[in-house]
Parts: C-alpha cells; structure tokens; sequence
C-alpha cells in the first residue's frame, strides 16, 4: 500500500513535512532501521523541492512477517538534468557506487527516452535491504527493456520478450504508459545488482479489464502460477464488470534474480474515475 501524506494546507515544503512527520511517528511505533535514508535524505529532501511529488512511502503486508516500510525518493526533485547525479551519489552513499555504472550503461542508453523514476530504500536491518533504483522507458521496444536487464547478475533475459507479449499484447514499441525496470541491490552486490524487474502497464494495453485479467492469467499460467488469490483480490476490489472499464488491473511486473523471483499485479482503486474501456485493443 503506497502512501503519499498531504499537509492540511498542501504545498510542496509542506507536503514535504507532513511525509516526513509521518515516517516519524511510524519509527516510534515500529522497528524501522533509517540509517540509509539518513544518508541520502539531503540529496533528495531539498528546502525548496522542485517538483511535486518528493517522497511516497510504502507499507508492505506479508501473512509470515512483521509489516515493513519502503521509501520512494524523486531523482528529479532538483531537475531532471541533476537525477543521474543524484542516483549515482545516492548508490554510493549506500554502499552500491561500483554498480551505478553497470546499471547506467544497461538501462540508459536513449537520451530523452529512458528516465530515472525512483529511488527506493527498504526502512529495515541492512543485512535483508533493498536498495532499488526505478528506470522508465518510453516509446521502448523489447529489445531496450532485454538489454536493460543484461545488468544482473543471474537474470534469465530470454523470459523478457514473452512477458512483453503476454501482458502487452505485442513485441512492438510500447508508446503509451512507459516499461518501467528496477534493479535491486542487495549487501554484498559489488559490481552490479542482482536482481531485476520489469513493470508493464498493461491498462494501456488492453481494450478493456476482461482482457487484462486473460493476460494476467496467461501469464500465470506459464510460469505455473495459482491464479487463485489473483482472483480473490479482484473479486475484492471490483466495484463493476470488468468489461465496463480499464485500469482496475493497472501493472504487471515480472521479478527475476535475487531476493523473490516471481510475478505481481497491481491493483487499482479506482478512487476517483473508471477509464471507459477502448472500442479496440492497442496491442498491434
């Protein structure tokens, strides 16, 4: 569950402080090891944030564990032209400098196009944290996000095209929402991370959420996957027939190499609006 706290007369500062009185209170009340967000905090906490968004936090829930935090960081808080700075001083700072570059030369390879997004931190002993750098890429084609995920180590790169294909519908550019990769680095990680991620934002690609549920079960079903608390939870969550819209089924990601390999599907609430679904599919 992601959190974005909002100050009782929101503005940038002020919204700045409401997230950080937040975090604060659930330090108190919790076992929260901040010694890695101490040390990048002045990079991406500035006194007068250039942009809106400067951190979300969010609160994960697992059945066998105690809930944990992460933190989400704007590498463009200072501008965009500043975010690789800020990522690469950020890695350093958190004992990951060696793997910037791997990471860089992998992922960032279209200026303009591939974008540093987040930088995360898991808020617990360092030993079992992660440390997680967000790259978009727009207007990609397959073969960006297969060479994006050549930097870890032990990552399977031939599983990526078929995951493009069974989420988005195609092996073409993906022109609307961007791919998204994430790299994970773990203690120990010397010269490049050693797990990697990729997000498809499959509303963007799909007429409707009847097909985006397909897809996901598609998917599940090759890698062997139980669909059935994929199924449960969108039972939950659906306030409507899913062909009635698009966008309750917002992302897919798949995870490869180290801590969790595996598949995730994010949910939406649909606080404010439901997308009328498309009269025809966007994967070509």
């Amino acid at each position: 569950m992601i959190v974005e706290p909002t100050a009782s007369r929101p503005s940038r500062t002020a919204n700045m402080a409401a997230a950080l009185a937040s975090l604060d209170r659930i330090k108190r009340r919790g076992n929260l090891d901040t010694s890695r967000f101490d040390a990048v905090r002045s990079l991406f906490l500035p006194d007068d944030p250039g942009t809106d968004f400067t951190f979300w936090y969010s609160l994960v829930f697992r059945a066998d564990a105690e809930p944990t935090v992460k933190v989400y960081l704007n590498p463009d808080v200072r501008g965009e032209a500043a975010a690789e700075g800020l990522v690469r001083e950020a890695l350093a700072r958190t004992g990951f400098a060696t793997g910037f570059r791997t990471m860089r030369d992998s992922a960032m390879t279209r200026p303009g196009l591939d974008r540093y997004s987040f930088f995360a931190l898991d808020l617990v002993e360092q030993r079992q944290a992660r440390v997680k750098v967000y790259i978009s890429h727009h207007a990609a084609e397959v073969t960006d996000v297969t060479r994006a995920a050549k930097a870890a180590r032990g990552v399977d790169v031939a599983r990526v095209p078929d995951f493009c294909l069974l989420t988005g519908g195609s092996t073409g550019t993906f022109d609307k929402r961007p791919l998204i990769s994430s790299y994970t680095f773990l203690d120990g990680d010397a010269d490049a991370p050693s797990g990697y991620s990729l997000y498809v934002p499959i509303r963007d690609y799909v007429t409707d959420d009847e097909e985006a549920r397909r897809r996901v079960l598609a998917v599940m079903a090759k890698y062997d996957l139980d669909p059935t608390r994929f199924d449960n939870a969108l039972r939950t969550v659906a306030r409507r027939p899913l062909d009635e819209g698009v966008g309750l089924i917002a992302h897919v990601s798949l995870r490869m190499g180290r801590p969790r390999p595996g598949v995730t599907v994010y949910l939406s609430s649909e606080a404010y609006d439901v997308a009328t679904p498309r009269s025809i599919s966007l994967a070509v």
